[in-house]
């Protein structure tokens, strides 16, 4: 994987399809719709299954999109552009974002979990099968990009399995979800390592901060009741989608 070379330092369509094409020149667009710039931007409530999974799929695309490109272009200041012409570093960049992209859909999935936990109305088991479902169905409609590398299925059986086995209750509603994105961010960004060691605790801390608004909107969107309601848990012997070659 080719990694990006020491730099001057500086003082400071559907939502898997925006990941997989996603460009230096992109990036802003992406931003902006995620945001809504222009106009006043409100979480619509999140009142059914469906409005789960839309949130979860498109913030685990924000903040895995706006860390890593984020990060790559502050370490390389006024060459960003240029490295886009060199098509191993774009390789690597891909890879990168697309194991990022799997670390935050992992992150916010078991929060979200918790969060339905915190509310208490729902037994473990039915939150259990309702997010594994909802992601299973991300994974599965994403598939295994072209542009991914090798290790995504792999990763992607992991996220699964984290959410197989996790104890909702004990996750809660708080920060305590995001072990994951935030060293991903730092392990698979195409930067040497001598600037990565460097730059750990900024890179760490600033992806936990990427999550603050996102758990903000879900704590003021999200209609626990009418999500788990008698429709949208699937029955405990329906079969999840796995990530396969």
């Amino acid at each position: 994987m080719r990694r990006l070379v020491r730099v001057e330092r500086r003082k400071s369509a559907s939502w898997a399809e925006t990941l997989s094409t996603l460009t230096a020149d992109g990036l802003w667009t992406t931003i902006r719709s995620y945001l809504g710039i222009g106009r006043r931007w409100r979480q619509p409530p999140i009142t059914d299954a469906d409005g789960l999974r839309q949130f979860l799929e498109t913030r685990a695309s924000f903040v895995a999109q706006t860390s890593l490109y984020g990060y790559v272009r502050t370490r390389a200041g006024m060459r960003y552009p240029e490295l886009f012409d060199d098509d191993g570093f774009v390789v690597s960049l891909n890879v990168a974002k697309w194991q990022i992209w799997l670390a935050c859909l992992s992150d916010i999935a078991v929060h979200a979990g918790g969060r339905l936990a915190v509310e208490r109305v729902a037994t473990e088991p039915e939150i259990g099968r309702l997010i594994q479902r909802l992601v299973a169905d991300i994974l599965e409609r994403t598939g295994i990009p072209q542009d991914a590398g090798p290790a995504f299925a792999e990763s992607a059986r992991l996220v699964q399995e984290r959410i197989a086995a996790c104890d909702w209750a004990a996750v809660g509603g708080a920060e305590d979800a995001f072990t994951e994105s935030p060293p991903s961010l730092v392990r698979w960004a195409p930067i040497v390592d001598e600037l990565k060691q460097l730059d750990e605790p900024i890179v760490l801390n600033s992806v936990r901060f990427r999550w603050q608004e996102v758990r903000r909107d879900l704590a003021k969107a999200l209609d626990a009741a009418a999500v788990l309601g008698a429709d949208a848990v699937a029955p405990a012997d329906a079969p999840s989608p796995a990530i396969s070659r």
